[in-house]
């Protein structure tokens, strides 16, 4: 499969979860978009991309035929989700969206995205509130552990319950419906950051019974950078804003977010054949392998490392997290030292990060990667006793 990529064929390529792949087709898509755009800009830009100034030849806006497209993809229906550049704006505008006064709470875990956790803790600061972070264990041997950590940390002053369905770093796939029920039985929304979902595993976003849901279609997806979504559910779009004022100001959920700033849409408009390519190619196979293989590629590397993998099969998705062995360090900068030195003398491109007093390595297993790929990893490592 790695044909279909543009990816240096002398590098290992571990890290799609960073900041994704796309593959050829879908480049080319987006370069044909770019060019009916150039030949026409402001007819393309001013009328067809998100129909404000009338377009007699189209029924519908070129953006509301793609968010269409995407919203069937994770089960949604079309009015409740629109495109954003990634997932941080995403959970941005919901966040920046909250009326909190002094002494209200944001839940969050230990497992959330570091740029996630500074827009909490932004708005909190502004307002007086403050955000309460629940510890989680790791490896997660019992998922119901992290569901009675949450709801333990709930209180009267709870305003919202921040959560992964995927966490970055542990890649620990989280039981977001089962966290967002017993959130909703106490009254307390929940916001999820699907970063590492859709593409990586099936999506239906309103089954999960969350408030909103905010994903990456750049990573797992096969969409260019940078296409994201946001999706909210009926009852709770009219609270929401776009994080900067523009001309789509108070004029409902899906005008806020399609009315913004001139910037290149086609990542957005070429969101439709990064799904095609998917249902091409099975995606129910695709998902099959991606899982199989990281799940293999945790117990190789653990075994190889002498040290311990411990997740249960459930609660792995497409990536796998290993601690190394622990005289290769502690800190970030041993981490950045390591990846680097991997990188230029191995030819190995993973994520890693120091988490919890040792370095770690995440795996992503993409349609493109093989045993081969981890077993190289696993000697590279190995070599630096």
């Amino acid at each position: 499969m790695l044909q279909h990529w543009m990816l240096e064929p002398e590098c290992t390529y571990l890290n799609h979860g960073t900041v994704g792949a796309t593959p050829r087709r879908v480049l080319q898509k987006q370069q044909v978009l770019r060019d009916e755009m150039e030949r026409q800009p402001s007819r393309f830009v001013l009328r067809e991309l998100g129909g404000y100034m009338p377009m007699p030849w189209r029924s519908a806006s070129r953006l509301r035929e793609a968010s269409d497209q995407v919203a069937a993809f994770v089960g949604a229906r079309s009015d409740d989700l629109v495109f954003v550049p990634n997932v941080t704006t995403g959970m941005n505008a919901v966040l920046q969206s909250l009326e909190l006064t002094a002494g209200d709470e944001i839940v969050l875990t230990d497992l959330a995205y570091g740029a996630v956790v500074y827009a909490a803790k932004a708005v909190c600061e502004r307002s007086g509130a403050s955000v309460r972070t629940v510890c989680t264990e790791h490896p997660v041997v019992d998922p119901d552990h992290i569901v009675k950590a949450i709801v333990a940390a709930l209180t009267p002053r709870t305003r919202l319950v921040v959560v992964e369905h995927v966490a970055p770093q542990t890649s620990t796939v989280l039981p977001v419906a089962k966290i967002a029920s017993a959130c909703r039985a106490r009254g307390v929304p929940v916001l999820v950051d699907g970063a590492h979902a859709p593409g990586s595993r099936a999506v239906d976003v309103p089954s999960l019974g969350v408030d909103w849901y905010s994903a990456n279609l750049h990573k797992w997806a096969h969409a260019p950078r940078g296409c994201g979504f946001l999706w909210a559910s009926a009852d709770r779009q009219s609270i929401l804003h776009f994080p900067v004022v523009y001309w789509g100001h108070n004029r409902g959920f899906r005008e806020e977010f399609e009315h913004t700033a001139t910037t290149d849409p086609t990542s957005f408009l070429a969101a439709p054949e990064g799904i095609a390519v998917l249902r091409e190619w099975d995606f129910d196979a695709c998902v099959s392998y991606m899982h199989a293989l990281a799940w293999e590629a945790g117990h190789l590397l653990a075994d190889r490392w002498g040290t311990t993998f411990g997740m249960p099969r459930e609660l792995v998705g497409a990536m796998a997290t290993v601690p190394l062995p622990q005289h290769l360090g502690t800190s970030d900068e041993d981490a950045t030292r390591l990846r680097l030195s991997i990188l230029l003398e191995d030819r190995i491109e993973v994520h890693m990060f120091a988490w919890r007093g040792r370095v770690w390595a995440r795996v992503s297993a993409q349609i493109y990667n093989d045993r081969a790929d981890i077993e190289r990893l696993a000697d590279a490592v190995a070599r630096r006793n």
